[in-house]
Formats: C-alpha cells, structure tokens, sequence
C-alpha cells in the first residue's frame, strides 16, 4: 500500500493508455493545478490504494481504494468499485461506490446506484437515488433562509383548482 505517492492517471492521458496501465504520480500538497472545470485531472484507478491526504484543484475520480482525508474546492467523483474511508471536503460529490466517514461538500451531494454512505453528510444541495444505501446522519448546511422565506407560496386550494 502506497503511503506517500498514489498512482494516478492524469488526465492529459487518452483512456486507452489508462487501460493499459500507463501511470503518473501525484505527491501530496506538492502539485494543484487549475484546469478547466468539468475536465477530469486524476484518476486512481481500480486496483490502486492509496493512504494518506489528497488536494486538488478540478476535477478527480477515485475508482480504487483510498483511506485518509481529502480535500478540494472543486469536483470529487466516486466510481462504482471505490471505497473510501475517512474524511472529504469537496465542493461537489458525485457518488456511486461506497464512502465510510465523514463527507462534507459546500455545493452539492449526488448519490446515485449503487453507492453506499455510511457516516455524516453535510451540504446545501443533496440528491438521493432510489436503490443508494444511506446509513447515518444529515445536516443541510449553508441555506439561505431568506431565499426560501421569500419564495413565492400558493394556497392548495388555489393549486387543485387549476386542475
């Protein structure tokens, strides 16, 4: 198991180059690069481990194993055969495969089939699918109680008359 480096696939790599196994290396705090949003810097592929903490700026996916902390303003995606144990703090989680801790993200939480969430869940925005397992707690943070106070509201009666 990897302590201080991970292996990971950058993302100027083609897919058929990942596949074969061609491999890079990100050290901890060493390298933040700024890329175009939606455009995928890292990838610790199925098989890898990693322990330790992860930054990033961007957007990475994780499909193997990885135990410690990590953290990013930006975009954290979760492959169906991951597992995660520890802390994120992201800005946004796509999940799909299993995380056990804590997970906070400041925008937005998408947990989709077949993921699995056992520990605490904290953000502003949280989409659940049907068939995702969620075993623990939830706090909605950083909602602006203005907004929704303000938000127009119709009466039922006046909703069911419009038929």
């Amino acid at each position: 198991m990897f302590k201080k480096e991970s292996s990971v696939i950058p993302a100027a790599m083609d897919e058929s180059k990942a596949k074969r196994g061609v491999m890079g290396v990100i050290r901890g705090d060493e390298e933040r690069v700024q890329r175009n949003p939606g455009e995928l810097n890292a990838l610790l592929g199925a098989g890898s481990e990693f322990e330790g903490k992860l930054r990033f700026a961007g957007t990475v996916r994780i499909d193997g194993r990885f135990k410690g902390e990590i953290l990013s303003e930006d975009v954290l995606i979760v492959g169906e055969d991951a597992e995660i144990e520890g802390d994120i703090t992201v800005g946004t989680a796509i999940v799909n495969g299993k995380i056990r801790g804590t997970l906070r993200a400041r925008e937005l939480v998408e947990l989709h089939r077949p993921a699995r969430l056992l520990g605490l869940l904290v953000t502003p925005s949280l989409l659940i699918e049907r068939g995702v397992i969620f075993e623990g707690t939830t706090k909605m943070e950083n909602i602006n109680p203005t907004a929704v106070a303000t938000a127009p509201v119709q009466p039922i009666t006046e909703l069911m008359s419009r038929g």
